[in-house]
């Protein structure tokens, strides 16, 4: 029997994931991992992160809806680096306002300026960035970073971060990355299995 960490998703049913090796909840503990374990991503489970077979009770839909962003890559050209952005992928996790807000702040045009902060701040923003939104590079050249984390981490009110497991399908987006990314969490993503951030717009939380 194969260890390769594995997750399947359930037509209009949870994600199965087999063979985690490491978990971490929204509140940053660890979750005690199972060889195979449903997660809920219907958005109404008692029981979150897990399914609770909720998602039969409110007609939860596999696919449907229209994403939340487009489908483009944009870059932002600095002296040292250059960064790119595909909406698409972005679930607004904020990892980057957090970590370089001189560099990267929605209220500033463009709201990404590499020549703000330095190359090292730059490539941590993009390291920790969970979707595969941002990279480094053009849309010719576009190379992502991976921060150290577990192979899924639980954002609060939010998305799956899975890092380094292979897609449940295909990321229909360009320049989208097969090692980290984000699935939904709130059932309402447009991009379905994977999160447009729709959960911010929602304001969706982990006690719906």
């Amino acid at each position: 029997m194969s260890d390769k960490t594995i997750v399947e998703e359930r037509e209009n049913g949870p994600l199965i994931v087999k063979n985690l090796h490491s978990m971490r909840g929204s509140d940053g503990s660890e979750i005690e991992v199972k060889q195979v374990m449903a997660l809920c991503r219907c958005g109404h489970s008692a029981n979150k992160p897990f399914c609770d077979g909720t998602h039969s009770k409110v007609g939860f839909e596999s696919r449907g809806g229209t994403p939340a962003g487009s489908d483009r890559i944009i870059g932002y050209r600095g002296e040292s680096v250059t960064v790119s952005f595909n909406p698409l992928l972005c679930s607004h996790a904020a990892e980057c306002g957090r970590l370089a807000s001189d560099i990267f702040n929605p209220s500033q045009k463009p709201w990404v300026q590499p020549d703000r902060g330095t190359t090292e701040e730059v490539r941590l923003v993009v390291s920790a960035c969970p979707s595969g939104a941002l990279a480094l590079g053009d849309d010719e050249t576009r190379e992502h970073l991976h921060a150290a984390r577990a192979q899924i981490e639980v954002q609060k009110d939010g998305p799956y971060w899975v890092l380094g497991v292979e897609p449940p399908t295909d990321l229909q987006a360009k320049g989208a990355c097969q090692s980290k990314y984000v699935l939904c969490r709130c059932g309402k993503s447009g991009n379905k299995p994977f999160c447009d951030g729709t959960h911010r717009d929602i304001g969706w939380s982990d006690t719906d």
